[in-house]
This record gives C-alpha cells, structure tokens and sequence, in this order.
C-alpha cells in the first residue's frame, strides 16, 4: 500500500518532497503519507488509489484521503493490528 501510494505520488504529484509515518497504537496501524505536491487526487479516474481503498477495506481498515486543488495530499490508513 505504501509503495503504491508512493509511486501515484512520484508519477502524478509533481511534489518535492512526501512524508510517510508508521505508528501502532494498541491494537491498530495507523499509516500516513503527506505530499507538497499540486493536490487534486481523484480516485474516479484511474484506479491506483480505488484499488488502495478496496486493500485497506478488505482487511477491516479505514481509508481518508484529502487533495484539495493545491495540495497538499493527505493519506491516512488505519488497520487493525493484533500483537
């Protein structure tokens, strides 16, 4: 999920930089990944963040994603993580 997000970023961003953070907080993963590029994602066209979506959604997580026009975009995931 990570390198593919990474990859629409690289591919479609036009960003300078991406920050990606990893945490567990007890009994869940929570992902991020912030650009500074031009914002503007869109999942109906194409289907690299969709299909992001259905991954995180078919193992109980939750998907947020932001990009206004401008930027910057936000991905956020959460997934349950037992120990």
């Amino acid at each position: 999920m990570v390198a593919e997000a990474l990859t629409n970023v690289a591919r479609h961003s036009g960003a300078a930089s991406v920050a990606v953070t990893v945490r567990r907080s007890v009994d869940r993963l929570y992902v991020s990944i912030v650009d500074d590029g031009r914002g503007g994602a869109d999942e109906g066209h194409g289907s690299g963040i969709a299909g992001i979506r259905r991954r995180v959604q078919g193992h109980d997580g939750q998907f947020t994603l932001t990009s206004p026009p401008g930027g910057p975009t936000t991905l956020l995931v959460e997934l349950p993580c037992g120990s």
